[in-house]
């Protein structure tokens, strides 16, 4: 249990309170946001791989690290994205933890938004359900790294999976941010 809440709260304050971009408004947003992709996803994989290279019980111990850094390098990308779309007034809780883990929980995140037409609509993320939706992130992703340990038995090879992992996720992320903030979005605010 002391596992999954230390998860849980992880995702939340990730979520919380986006980061600042340094991004200005662009008059070409999917450009720029294509090369913010690459890039993040570039780094992203530098610093899974990395932080994958030690062999054995030593490698465990990087797992954390390795998760929060992809993760940090995620939400600071969904800002940017934001921020090139000139929406960063719009980037909420739910838009982080939707943009961040739908590709990889959208069963769990199925309350705070959902595609209609050419809209998104996003519901507001009261701390209940981004608690709920973060707890079933939080336990996805211990089971996921739970499979993580077996490529630190394997250095290198681990270390190249993890790497690729790491840039196919992070360019998921792009996309999911990408696809959010190219679309109108409604904030449902039910009275």
């Amino acid at each position: 249990m002391g596992a999954e809440s230390n998860l849980t709260e992880k995702v939340l304050a990730l979520v919380v309170q986006p980061p600042e971009s340094g991004c200005a408004p662009s008059s070409r947003p999917r450009d720029a946001a294509e090369r913010a992709i690459d890039g993040a996803a570039s780094k992203a994989a530098l610093a899974a791989g990395t932080l994958a290279l030690p062999p054995g019980p030593l490698g465990w111990v990087t797992i954390a690290p390795e998760m929060l850094a992809v993760w940090h390098i995620q939400r600071q990308l969904v800002a940017d994205i934001a921020a090139l779309y000139g929406r960063s007034a719009e980037l909420g809780p739910a838009q982080m933890l939707w943009c961040l883990f739908r590709h990889t929980a959208a069963q769990a995140l199925r309350d705070l938004g959902v595609r209609v037409g050419e809209r998104v609509i996003v519901r507001p993320a009261a701390q209940v359900l981004l608690q709920r939706a973060a707890e079933a992130v939080g336990l996805h992703i211990g089971q996921k790294a739970a499979s993580w340990t077996l490529s630190r038995w394997v250095p290198l090879v681990g270390a190249a999976g993890v790497g690729a992992y790491a840039w196919w996720d992070t360019r998921q992320v792009g996309r999911a941010a990408l696809q959010l903030f190219e679309q109108e979005q409604v904030i449902d605010n039910p009275v």
